[in-house]
């Protein structure tokens, strides 16, 4: 079985910087961590890996210091692992990085399964994963906590909803974006830390996987962050005191007002 985990290196959540001309994410020079939804996506793989053998690529895009982010998958397990790296990637949005995601994978070859983490800790979009799979038209499910069976042909999950779970049976090849319920990830092993230090990661450029310029980057983002505020703070609720006549009368001309302004 052939499983791609797409991850993502995030900043620290203490450190994040905004680039006051394009409003996008400052990712050079700030400490990274693996994205923690991207975690329990390795973990899976590795343990999909364990149980019915194959292999387990992992996929980033981001400045070379993802490189780090790579190297600590290979750690945890997995077998090679690819950087897509190129300046003509900065600034894309959800469906950008999803065309380039995409574009690298088809350069990859075959897979049996994508495995995504639900969202991202900056974006916070969970937009990602459906996007691959919509640019390279294979099924998805979403939010999944566990995987129950593969087989050749066909893979049944359990998707977590506000209500409970469904148990959904989708064709393979497809993609699956994974919640934290679904396991535990490992620690990096001695064996595992050593294979990283010495590990090459494949690096591709727009130019290697084939990419659209128009796709891609800026250009190729459809939507735009055009500003970044801090939100004025709340003010302080009004307490209304009484009996329970006068409070619900003074509640109803309250919300009135918040209405009408």
């Amino acid at each position: 079985m052939n499983i791609i985990v797409c991850i993502k290196q995030v900043p620290n959540t203490t450190d994040v910087r905004i680039d006051p001309v394009t409003n996008t994410l400052i990712r050079e020079g700030v400490e990274s961590v693996i994205n923690p939804f991207d975690a329990y996506a390795i973990e899976e793989g590795v343990r999909l890996k364990e149980r019915f053998g194959g292999k387990v690529t992992v996929i980033t895009m981001g400045p070379p210091q993802a490189e780090t982010a790579l190297r600590e998958a290979i750690s945890l397990g997995v077998d090679e692992a690819v950087l897509l790296s190129d300046r003509k990637f900065a600034g894309s949005d959800t469906w950008a990085t999803s065309y380039t995601l995409s574009a690298a994978i088809r350069k990859i070859g075959a897979f049996d399964l994508i495995i995504c983490g639900k969202q991202a800790s900056d974006g916070d979009t969970a937009q990602v994963g459906p996007g691959i799979s919509a640019h390279l038209d294979i099924p998805q499910v979403t939010y999944v906590k566990k995987i129950e069976d593969i087989s050749a042909n066909a893979a049944r999950v359990e998707r977590m909803t506000e209500e409970g779970y469904d148990i959904v049976e989708t064709p393979l090849p497809c993609l699956l974006t994974v919640v934290k319920e679904i396991n535990t990830p490992r620690l990096p092993s001695i064996k595992g830390m050593m294979r990283a230090k010495s590990a090459k990661p494949v690096k591709w450029t727009a130019c290697d996987i084939e990419a659209d310029a128009g796709s891609m980057g800026l250009d190729g983002s459809p939507t735009r962050v055009i500003k970044i505020f801090t939100p004025a703070p709340r003010k302080g609720g009004e307490i209304l005191k009484g009996g329970t006549e006068y409070v619900s009368k003074e509640l109803v001309e309250l919300l009135k007002d918040i209405v009408i302004h």
